[in-house]
């Protein structure tokens, strides 16, 4: 990685871009994902970059379902394996749940590279480097599955945009959770618990939750995920960036 001082104004942001880059270079991230990360860092401004409550909410109801999941599956693309693969153990680790790889560009060669990284940070069970089923409703690559994991879940968190997929499993009755940082997308749309949140910030707070949460009673978790209600939270969502807008044109006038 480039040497980039911490006292820099833009040490998170410019250490977010060095990781791609490295997973660019390790073969774990695809080129295409630099593009996806621009527009997200993009998006990422208009909420000042920071956890809004809005947020906050989906990923207390996200931490829920988690723990209520009989057999949830976190699946893993190139950025989420460059920016957050620590993070995507830990987080299966504690709710007992296996990773699939899986990812728009394939080569056997990355699936396998991205895998082998899981593993080395000490993921139990990894899909997706031997697929054996099929996502109805889709024609590429991403439609490649494994039974026991995406294929049989009941509930998959998808940390990045991925809006047809995110359809098709909606449709063959999953709950699935994504992290989008663009609330108008079609991904945030479909999904049944949407964080629009950096996947930076989003996957250590969901850690947290579900530690925090890991011995509330089933009922009172149930109660939480009754009571979430995935249109407002993107209604607030945009209100959060309509609202951090207004008041950075204030401070212009000011």
């Amino acid at each position: 990685m480039s040497e980039v001082p911490r006292t820099h104004p833009r040490y998170a942001s410019l250490m977010t871009r060095e990781k791609l880059v490295e997973g660019v270079g390790r073969g774990i991230t695809g080129l295409n994902g630099l593009i996806a990360q621009g527009r997200g860092e993009a998006l990422d401004y208009l909420i000042g970059e920071v956890t809004t409550a809005p947020a906050m909410e989906a990923e207390r109801a996200a931490a829920a379902m988690l723990l209520l999941a009989e057999g949830p599956v976190l699946s893993v693309n190139g950025n989420a394996a460059a920016l957050v693969p620590k993070e995507m153990v830990a987080l299966a680790n504690k709710i007992g749940a296996p990773l699939e790889v899986n990812i728009f560009y394939r080569t056997e060669e990355r699936v396998k590279k991205i895998a082998d990284l899981l593993r080395g940070l000490g993921a139990g069970t990894v899909y997706g480097d031997e697929p054996d089923a099929q996502i109805p409703g889709l024609d590429h690559a991403r439609a490649k599955a494994a039974r026991g994991g995406i294929y049989d879940a009941d509930v998959v968190f998808v940390p990045l945009e991925d809006g047809d997929r995110c359809e098709a499993l909606v449709k063959m009755g999953k709950r699935v959770i994504t992290v989008d940082l663009n609330p108008l997308s079609r991904t945030a749309r479909t999904s049944t618990v949407t964080i629009v949140d950096n996947v930076v910030r989003a996957l250590p707070n969901l850690i947290s939750l579900v530690d925090e949460m890991a011995g509330q009673d089933e009922a009172e978790l149930r109660r939480l995920l009754e009571g979430y209600d995935n249109r407002a939270v993107l209604r607030r969502s945009v209100e959060e960036m309509i609202s951090h807008l207004t008041h950075q044109f204030s401070a212009l006038d000011g």
